[in-house]
């Protein structure tokens, strides 16, 4: 059918498509008119064509044959916790994340629950080798798959202090490595704090790398590390195609990183969308938004995807906005069959140039970080936090003057929209004085000023 259709027809080349591009635009120059400049130092061409392509594409590392849908609960009291978690599970999440600030009930927390049905993760807030020895032995010969999301690094980054110090939350995750046989899915990279701080993704993709580096690097000494699996963490904006490219870039790069050290070159993605565009007015948009990211995610390659609800910024956790966030997802996946193909992005000119170039930038700033130091030395400088400051005002200016666009908030807002009865949280960027070893990097929302002034005015 393909050949009867296609060979009535010439091929065009890249070459005759300019021209006739340049003959249609009537003198109007091609590059200030249609390359679209971004903040990635990428220009975007009107279209992309195979005879640009210097090289055939290689395939992405460890790319999920399917992706799979998780809900985040807090562990607050283990009963409910437990009882959302079943719920959740039986309204069709694939996982389930527990976030908790202190140590739980085992036992009460997964009564009821098939183990060997659902993958978990956990997102503890503290640093217990007795507590992760406790659940390794929970979790023993019960053909679970579970991921402890360990990341000292990251606590340093978002905390400004180690849970300990260096060396004692060193020696406590060699410690849990050495220790736990249940799972290899033990150490995390956490780079969420990167795009919702404001970075670009090109700091995101060199600064992740050199957070995994300082992992691998330390763990290299002993051959017994050389299995474990790392975890990525992964926030995801609404630049569709170029957050698509990102996480596929993500894992390019990190497969270069691991053979350099003969660690596994798949790593794990956990995705979920950014904060640093959801807005407090207008709540409702937040779920178009979410939408396409999970869109971005799933076709990136996301081993799993998490979405945010709708009303996260100022609600408390609630069945409501939670089932709507997970039916979101249920949709993507059994509605619009965005499982049926493990590597849709695969052969797009478009997206596999962004991905390449991505790569390319990311690896050349990772090599600027781990000559000056690695990242721990410029976190402790400040320089780290500084590239940050300056990416995140610079996207603060654009959403300022109008040309970064949150509908319903700079652009169309509801002037009768009123939140100040509905805040159950509290929506901005929390200060807590503290003395701290380096400064922490403060995740902050595009939107934050403009709704505190609506807030006072209400």
């Amino acid at each position: 059918m393909n050949k009867f259709l296609f060979k009535e027809f010439d091929g065009v080349s890249a070459k005759a498509w300019k021209q006739k591009i340049q003959a249609e635009l009537n003198g109007v120059d091609y590059n200030k008119s249609l390359v679209w400049k971004n903040s990635e130092g990428i220009d975007v061409t009107p279209f992309y064509h195979q005879d640009e392509i210097k090289e055939p594409f290689t395939p992405i590392p460890g790319q999920p044959k399917n992706w799979i849908i998780c809900q985040t609960i807090f562990v607050d009291d283990v009963k409910i916790a437990n009882h959302i978690a079943l719920d959740a599970i039986h309204c069709g999440a694939d996982a389930i994340q527990f976030s908790a600030i202190k140590e739980f009930s085992l036992e009460a927390l997964f009564k009821g629950m098939d183990l060997s049905k659902t993958n978990f993760y956990f997102q503890f807030q503290f640093l217990s080798k007795d507590f992760i020895d406790s659940l390794n032995e929970f979790f023993k010969n019960k053909n679970a798959t579970f991921f402890l999301n360990v990341d000292i690094i990251g606590n340093l980054i978002k905390e400004g202090n180690w849970y300990f110090n260096f060396k004692q939350d060193h020696q406590i995750i060699e410690d849990i490595i050495k220790n736990t046989t249940s799972t290899k899915n033990i150490l995390s990279v956490d780079t969420s704090i990167y795009q919702n701080a404001g970075a670009t993704m090109v700091q995101q993709l060199a600064y992740a790398l050199a957070h995994a580096n300082e992992y691998l690097n330390h763990l290299n000494c002993n051959s017994i590390y050389k299995d474990i699996s790392l975890t990525f963490q992964v926030a995801v904006g609404s630049n569709y195609f170029f957050e698509i490219a990102k996480l596929r870039a993500l894992r390019k790069l990190y497969a270069a990183l691991a053979k350099e050290y003969g660690f596994s070159e798949n790593c794990h993605l956990f995705v979920t969308p950014s904060k640093r565009n959801k807005t407090l007015y207008d709540y409702n948009v937040n779920m178009l938004r979410t939408t396409t990211e999970c869109m971005s995610a799933i076709l990136g390659s996301a081993d799993t995807v998490c979405n945010l609800p709708y009303d996260a910024l100022y609600h408390k956790s609630n069945e409501f906005g939670e089932r709507i966030s997970r039916n979101q997802l249920l949709i993507l996946k059994k509605e619009s069959y965005l499982d049926r193909v493990t590597n849709p992005a695969d052969g797009s000119y478009y997206i596999e140039s962004i991905t390449n170039q991505l790569a390319e930038k990311a690896l050349t700033l990772f090599k600027e970080l781990e000559k000056a130091g690695g990242i721990l030395i410029l976190l402790k400088e400040g320089k780290l936090q500084t590239k940050i400051k300056e990416s995140a005002l610079k996207e603060q200016n654009q959403f300022d003057d109008g040309k970064k666009i949150l509908l319903g908030t700079n652009k169309h807002p509801n002037k009768n929209d009123r939140m100040k009865d509905n805040l159950e949280l509290y929506p901005f960027v929390k200060t807590k004085p503290r003395k701290t070893l380096i400064e922490p990097i403060i995740e902050r929302r595009l939107a934050e000023k403009v709704e505190q002034e609506r807030l006072e005015k209400e």
